[in-house]
């Protein structure tokens, strides 16, 4: 998520020390101040983890009982929760306390498996969704796919480079004609790039194979249209999800990106809104590139911009 010095020893990848991801007002100085607690420990990591977790919601809920802006279980809090803001308390609902918490929790985790072979930021926030026991038991990030996919989610978000902005109303524009041209084009799975249509790979989830059809999955879709944009998205639902900007229902646009799941990790579908209710999308194997509507599915999570980088590609 960061880039630089405060981070040399920490792994493979180091993460920068600069705060560019956008995160809500309130937080931005907790988020700064926390984000130094520790060489592995950045403010972007932790804005991108805090997004992950609960989209900056101070008073979320999972259903296994993780609480607060961090989600951290009750056993976790009495642990690791502090009294960030020294008001006598160690609150699991006020960010004051939760954000320093998550910081230092996730040091503690870094230390716990920094024997562990591979990437360290991986292996730490492999620790922090799936916990310490199951990195030390599989040597590294655990073969989980929820587990795998939120530490690729969060490394794509904390990758954000400063100075980013939001796609134009034209960017848009050309990204929805491009996608409109390629309507009748067969769905693949793991099929298309920036280039255009490709073969793809094999399997879906449920065993398809994009080997011998050239096209479309849903992300590859999304991408090319947005690279005939001149903007490079990662090439998965949810690290696309990861590297733009949501917004609000209500504020929605032609062209901004409909993502389809339950949390950031879970995210299974991607599409572009054209307005009007509709979106365009590769759907699923057996199907052809076409237009829907928003609500032709019932597990929407968010809608985003993507986000242009003068200076780097995500």
């Amino acid at each position: 998520m960061v880039v630089a010095a405060l981070v040399q020893g920490a792994g493979d990848d180091p993460l920068g020390t600069a705060l560019s991801l956008t995160v809500p007002t309130d937080y931005k100085n907790l988020i700064e101040d926390a984000g130094t607690t520790c060489p592995e420990v950045s403010p972007n990591l932790l804005a991108a983890l805090l997004t992950q977790e609960s989209g900056f919601n101070p008073k979320t809920s999972s259903p296994v009982g993780a609480q607060g802006i961090a989600q951290f279980m009750p056993s976790t809090w009495e642990t690791h929760g502090i009294d960030g803001n020294s008001d006598g308390k160690r609150d699991v609902w006020d960010p004051q306390d939760a954000i320093p918490s998550a910081a230092k929790y996730l040091c503690d985790i870094a230390k716990d498996v920094g024997d562990v072979p591979g990437n360290k930021q991986n292996n730490m926030l492999a620790a922090y969704n799936a916990g310490s026991s199951a990195v030390h038991k599989y040597g590294g990030v655990p073969p989980y796919k929820e587990t795998q996919n939120y530490v690729r989610s969060i490394n794509a978000l904390a990758d954000v480079p400063s100075g980013g902005k939001v796609t134009t109303t034209e960017q848009a524009a050309t990204a929805i004609n491009a996608a409109s041209d390629e309507l009748g084009t067969p769905y693949s799975w793991g099929g298309g790039n920036a280039s255009g249509p490709s073969n793809g790979s094999c399997c879906s989830p449920n065993g398809s194979s994009g080997k011998s059809i050239k096209g479309f999955d849903c992300s590859g879709l999304t991408l090319y249209a947005y690279a005939k944009a001149g903007i490079t998205l990662p090439r998965t639902a949810a690290q696309q999800y990861a590297a733009s900007e949501p917004v609000k229902p209500g504020q929605k646009r032609p062209g901004d990106l409909v993502f389809f799941g339950s949390s950031p990790t879970s995210i299974h579908h991607v599409a572009i809104y054209v307005g009007g209710g509709y979106m365009i999308e590769a759907p699923r194997p057996g199907t052809s590139v076409r237009f829907s509507r928003i609500d032709s599915m019932s597990d929407l999570y968010a809608i985003a911009r993507p986000v242009r980088h003068a200076n780097k590609e995500i």
